[in-house]
């Protein structure tokens, strides 16, 4: 049984959808990776705040990888879910597929792992509820981002010895 301070991944997943207009776009016809990276900070953040009911900011931006090209009217689907939490940080994982809404055919095309911070109404990182992974799925998720945690904080320093 959860307590109030603890939340399951379910509970913030956030799923937004764009469709990709001319504005957005380049000279390929293709949208822009900053018009994607926008998409996928916005879910983030969404997904942030519904997991600790604070304001929130984005403090890291990790391995985004941007797989295929999404095309001018294509359909965008962006998932966003809670991978792990610390004591004031949460890590989320963005998935953002492309749907072709003729042909009923969709495919992966961008993936990130962005860090927020839950603020206070000072501006002051707060605590954050628990995660409770329930899913295989959800558990793997979670020990995935502890090892990004861990390799981070070695890259961090092993950079700053420099």
């Amino acid at each position: 049984m959860k307590i109030a301070s603890e939340k399951y991944p379910s509970e913030s997943e956030v799923i937004m959808r764009e469709i990709v207009m001319p504005g957005d776009t380049n000279a390929h016809g293709t949208v822009f990776g900053g018009k994607v990276m926008s998409w996928i900070d916005i879910a983030a953040a969404m997904c942030a705040s519904r997991h600790c009911n604070h304001p929130v900011v984005t403090v890291h931006i990790d391995d985004i990888e941007f797989r295929s090209p999404i095309e001018i009217g294509s359909h965008v689907v962006i998932k966003a879910s809670m991978n792990y939490v610390g004591n004031t940080s949460m890590i989320i994982g963005v998935r953002v597929e492309s749907e072709n809404p003729y042909k009923n055919e969709s495919r992966l095309t961008t993936k990130a792992y962005l860090t927020f911070v839950a603020l206070d109404k000072n501006g002051k990182p707060v605590r954050v509820p628990r995660l409770i992974p329930q899913t295989e799925t959800e558990k793997r998720r979670y020990e995935n981002a502890q090892e990004r945690v861990k390799s981070l904080k070695e890259l961090k320093k092993k950079l700053h010895k420099d």
